[in-house]
């Protein structure tokens, strides 16, 4: 009887981090920022129809990068969750810190016990109840579940850690919302390079919005937006 193939666990956890950063990668990127009235979410994204982000409950957002069918799994997931908690206890209960260790949680789970990790990043972002940008929270999970407690800023996609440093150079703190719109395609698109607003999927969460603060951004608005 032939001796069975070997595996390291390190070798193993290495292999699958591997194949989810590369499918992660060959996605298009997108970022979320703090500006003066809440959060403000661009991402890259051709298809008018098919959303990467997307509301989850009254002034929470969730975004996701990687395979479309996947983080739309999560964001199903995320809806049913907050939407259980709101109805048995209270709508105050729901917040982004549970739903991102919720997720943090599925998706260590996957990674470590299923053959395939899944190919996505997520990110779960709430708007301050009373409008103070310093205690707004967004939590950007990883495919093997690791959670980042982003402070002003998170960039998820490829090539992050470039599109990272462009926008680092050009956040300041209470940016109006045009100008942190520009500073975050300025950052995604880089040199030599335009996104036409059609090629944008823009979202943010104010608290001016009242209760259900989520709102998208497009057509003639976006393109007036843009300075």
């Amino acid at each position: 009887m032939s001796m069975p193939f070997y595996v390291s666990p390190e070798q193993m956890m290495e292999d699958r981090a591997d194949y989810a950063r590369k499918g992660i990668a060959r996605g298009r990127a997108l970022i979320a920022s703090s500006y003066k009235k809440g959060i403000l979410i661009v991402a890259e994204n051709p298809s008018n129809t098919l959303h990467k982000v997307s509301e989850i409950y009254d002034r929470i957002a969730f975004a996701g990068v990687g395979k479309y069918n996947e983080f739309d799994q999560l964001r199903i997931a995320g809806v049913r969750h907050a939407d259980l908690k709101g109805y048995s206890f209270s709508r105050d209960d729901v917040d982004a810190r549970s739903l991102a260790n919720q997720y943090a949680q599925m998706l260590g789970q996957i990674f470590t016990h299923e053959m395939k990790p899944m190919e996505v990043e997520i990110l779960v972002a709430e708007v301050d109840y009373e409008g103070d940008s310093q205690k707004n929270q967004m939590f950007h999970i990883l495919y093997d579940g690791t959670v980042k407690d982003e402070a002003s800023f998170a960039v998820l996609g490829g090539e992050s850690e470039i599109i990272l440093e462009r926008f680092e150079s050009l956040y300041k703190a209470n940016m109006t919302l045009p100008k942190s719109l520009s500073a975050c395609i300025t950052a995604l698109s880089g040199e030599g390079r335009k996104i036409d607003p059609d090629d944008l999927e823009v979202a943010e969460l104010s608290i001016e919005n009242g209760r259900r603060a989520f709102r998208r951004i497009s057509g003639t608005e976006l393109e007036d937006l843009i300075i």
